[in-house]
């Protein structure tokens, strides 16, 4: 089998700004990260993802860019980044970068040069359409909120955009537009860069605009659109003169789609698909629905094994703290997160750790409007207001739902501020750092972030972890998740109660397969038994992995 280092890594997300200030401006920064890359390397990760760091006017924390080849002043300079390339090199740590290539800031040099006239070169970089009657070009919603389209009085015309009306929309038709993004991406990756997330891919194409919109899914006149393909197959041919890693961001792909998206010869190496994490809630889920959760994790191991790669995840920049969602931020905090982590680290696929999670960071309880930041909440808000909810009673939601959650600073110690900055930070740290902080788990053997380093040390270690086979089992269960990871001379059973109730389990007799012994190689509880029963119990967020060696 071709071992790929992709396939056997373990990658760290960070978000620069909430992750380590170094010069006390209350922003993280690039050489904050530079601090803690000894960190990551004890926590035992392959590469790390860094969250958009190019120059921008930050209306969405960087993710509208106006220069691609620059760095944002508040994160550092060009030479920083340079150093921490260096850096994370020496130590083994590879670094990939966020692509943001679906849109750019109103503030890039091509936007500003295409709102001149309709004859400029850069016109056409962007989608333009006039109004019909006085009203934009068709009754398409924006992701955060609003008409897709904002009026450009210079030219008398509308422009698109997915998202805020300060991200324009590139357009993909246009050949020179692709030639000068495949410059740009060529130029990162021969600065030594090991590889791209690619942000919000799915959207480069758009269905016809005289199309009326989709109440239901207000993006699907512009996501994951039929001929997206061809667009994709050129950015693979960038990506393929190099040895590097990919992995799209790939909302509206679904499991029957995901050989051609992150199949041996797909446009990726993998994809994040979010068929088991919905992004963009309004409101919280009432109840954690167990059984439609591993429908969708198992339905993406079945639809890749042998066939292509998943990126595994449970948390991000982009949505609320996972402990807080499916397992619980109160008595089963960290019974919970380290029940979460086995659950999706064994799964066949390559792991991603967001910052925090390794420690089993929460929600944060938001008091007020004001210390929210993110775009799409604040307007969301708005909008519950507008329903006739109580400031409380909006403020409830968001608090639930904000990316915000993922996104207040990291903690290292039980200082003020977390240790993240000596001075106030860009948005509120979550007091209870003064328990849930890094200075205290790595002195702490049974902390989560050591049982984040056991997985990930036991992932190192096992074939059958990496490249071996899915079977999901007791797939009817409403509270466990219980699966087979088989390869030629080991097999991983893995059992995970995901709720806060005992649980019964009768194995099939398969498993025992005659004489096979399977022995414990790791719970999150201490008296598991060390040899695996065929029926018991698990406790409230319990979980176990058994191995078998040999034929």
């Amino acid at each position: 089998m071709e071992k790929i280092w992709w396939k056997e890594a373990v990658g760290y997300q960070i978000y620069p700004r909430s992750f380590m200030d170094s010069n006390g401006d209350g922003v993280g920064d690039l050489n904050g990260i530079r601090e803690k890359l000894p960190y990551l390397k004890e926590l035992g990760v392959d590469f790390i993802w860094i969250n958009p760091v190019y120059e921008s006017p930050n209306v969405d924390n960087g993710y509208d860019i106006s220069h691609y080849q620059e760095i944002l002043a508040e994160f550092g300079t060009m030479a920083d980044f340079d150093q921490l390339l260096v850096e994370a090199h020496q130590l083994g740590i590879k670094v990939i970068m966020d692509l943001v290539i679906n849109h750019t800031s109103d503030q890039h040099e091509w936007f500003t040069e295409a709102k001149k006239s309709k004859e400029n070169p850069y016109r056409d970089y962007y989608i333009w359409r006039d109004g019909i009657d006085g009203k934009p070009p068709s009754d398409w919603q924006a992701i955060f909120g609003g008409s897709v389209w904002t009026y450009e009085e210079t030219t008398d015309q509308y422009y698109f955009h997915a998202f805020a009306k300060e991200q324009p929309d590139l357009n993909w038709e246009n050949h020179q537009l692709k030639q000068d993004v495949f410059v740009m991406i060529s130029w990162w990756l021969d600065k030594g860069i090991d590889g791209f997330r690619i942000d919000a891919i799915s959207h480069i194409k758009k269905d016809a605009f005289h199309l009326p919109a989709d109440l239901e899914n207000i993006a699907a006149r512009y996501q994951n659109i039929t001929g997206i393909g061809d667009y994709l197959k050129e950015l693979k041919q960038v990506f393929d003169s190099y040895d590097i890693m990919t992995v799209g961001e790939a909302s509206g792909v679904t499991a029957e789609e995901a050989e051609d998206w992150a199949g041996h010869d797909g446009y990726f190496d993998m994809i994040f698909e979010f068929e088991h994490i919905g992004l963009w809630k309004k409101q919280q889920d009432k109840q954690f629905d167990i059984r439609s959760f591993k429908q969708a994790l198992s339905r993406w191991q079945y639809a890749l094994d042998g066939k292509g790669w998943n990126a595994l995840y449970m948390e991000n920049h982009d949505v609320p703290r996972s402990v807080s969602v499916f397992g619980c931020d109160g008595e089963y905090r960290e019974i919970s997160a380290k029940a979460l982590a086995m659950m999706y680290f064994f799964l066949q696929g390559t792991p991603f750790i967001y910052q925090g999670q390794e420690l089993g960071m929460t929600n944060m309880k938001f008091s007020s409007i004001d210390q929210i930041d993110a775009l799409d909440s604040k307007h969301i808000y708005q909008e519950l207001l507008n329903q006739g909810k109580s400031e409380k009673e909006a403020l409830t939601v968001i608090s639930q739902t904000t990316r915000d959650n993922a996104r207040t600073p990291m903690q290292w110690d039980a200082s003020t501020y977390g240790g993240f900055s000596e001075s106030e930070p860009w948005l509120v740290v979550n007091p209870n750092t003064q328990q849930i902080n890094a200075a205290e788990q790595l002195e702490q053997p049974d902390s989560v972030l050591h049982f984040y380093q056991q997985l990930i040390r036991l992932r190192k270690e096992s074939q059958a972890l990496v490249y071996g086979h899915f079977e999901e089992l007791l797939s009817e269960d409403e509270q466990l998740y219980v699966y087979l990871r088989s390869a030629e001379e080991e097999q991983i059973l893995v059992l995970v109660n995901l709720s806060s109730e005992s649980a019964d389990y009768q194995l099939p007799k398969a498993i025992k397969q005659l004489d096979k012994e399977w022995q414990l190689l790791l719970s999150n509880l201490p008296k598991a038994a060390s040899q695996l029963e065929m029926t018991g119990t698990l406790a409230p967020f319990e979980a176990r992995a058994y191995r078998f060696k040999g034929k």
